[in-house]
């Protein structure tokens, strides 16, 4: 049987689309694993038809000044700034233009854009996810991708549409590759989402996956904990929480999807 060139391709190209691999970095592939690859040619000097002006000498504070423009401060500087800059919002619209100005994530350097949030504030329910893939950094938008296509679905099984819903990340820039944001990102960006849930204001909290319910609730173990009520202070008053499996979870184990419909019908009983 002779292979199908073009199909192996095609699942390469969606392999690596699915792990994050989704920018080319060089017009030529190169095999960084071989020991006898050429070494790289200096580019030849154009030749120069008058001496070029020699350039004014910049001063140490000036180079130390750019040095520290471009390097994040450290992690303890930064939660405490996350913290202050968030408690400063009195909106959600201020929220999000503090947020947009913050440099204390690293995050945010490779991200595309901000993922803020999407559907309604003020809703009755609030449902918090992890962090945007490569879907929602195009659009600026969470839960967009094919997890968020699945989250669309689930919430019309009880009757939802997305715009009866708020729905935000516990990180709002996009990780480099897809990968979970490391603990030290999600305790820089934990006040604003804390602060977000303040300002929303919701009857009910739905922490989807165990990043957002480890962060937000405190607990671990997302299979023993799903569909369970927790309690969680908004910081005005003290709303009810239920952790919910990852529609990305329930993509790649549709046997998990029994348990999540099990905990939308706790999530429609509760909302009444």
């Amino acid at each position: 049987m002779i292979p199908d060139n073009n199909r192996a391709t095609r699942d390469l190209l969606a392999f690596y689309a699915e792990a994050g691999v989704d920018v080319a970095v060089g017009e030529t592939p190169n095999d960084w694993l071989s020991n006898d690859r050429p070494e790289p040619q200096p580019a030849a000097a154009a030749p120069s038809i008058t001496p070029p002006l020699p350039r004014p000498p910049v001063s140490a504070p000036v180079r130390a000044v750019a040095v520290a423009a471009a390097a994040p401060p450290p992690p303890d500087a930064a939660v405490m700034a996350a913290r202050e800059a968030a408690r400063s919002a009195a909106s959600l619209d201020e929220l999000r233009a503090i947020l947009d100005r913050f440099e204390g994530c690293a995050l945010k350097a490779s991200a595309s854009r901000l993922v803020f949030a999407d559907g309604t504030p003020g809703s009755r329910l609030m449902l918090v996810g992890e962090a945007p893939g490569a879907e929602e950094d195009r659009q600026g938008l969470p839960f967009v991708g094919r997890s968020g296509q699945l989250l669309d679905r689930m919430l019309q099984a009880i009757g939802l549409a997305r715009t009866d819903v708020y729905i935000a990340n516990i990180v709002p820039w996009r990780p480099p590759g897809n990968r979970t944001p490391t603990p030290v990102e999600t305790q820089i960006c934990l006040p604003f989402v804390q602060r977000q849930i303040e300002l929303a204001d919701p009857d009910i909290l739905v922490t989807v996956g165990q990043p957002s319910t480890g962060a937000l609730l405190g607990i671990q173990g997302i299979t023993k904990n799903r569909g369970r009520w927790f309690g969680y202070q908004t910081g005005t008053r003290e709303i009810r929480a239920m952790p919910m499996l990852h529609p990305a979870y329930l993509l790649r184990s549709p046997i998990g999807k029994r348990l999540a419909w099990r905990d939308l019908l706790a999530i429609r009983k509760a909302l009444g």
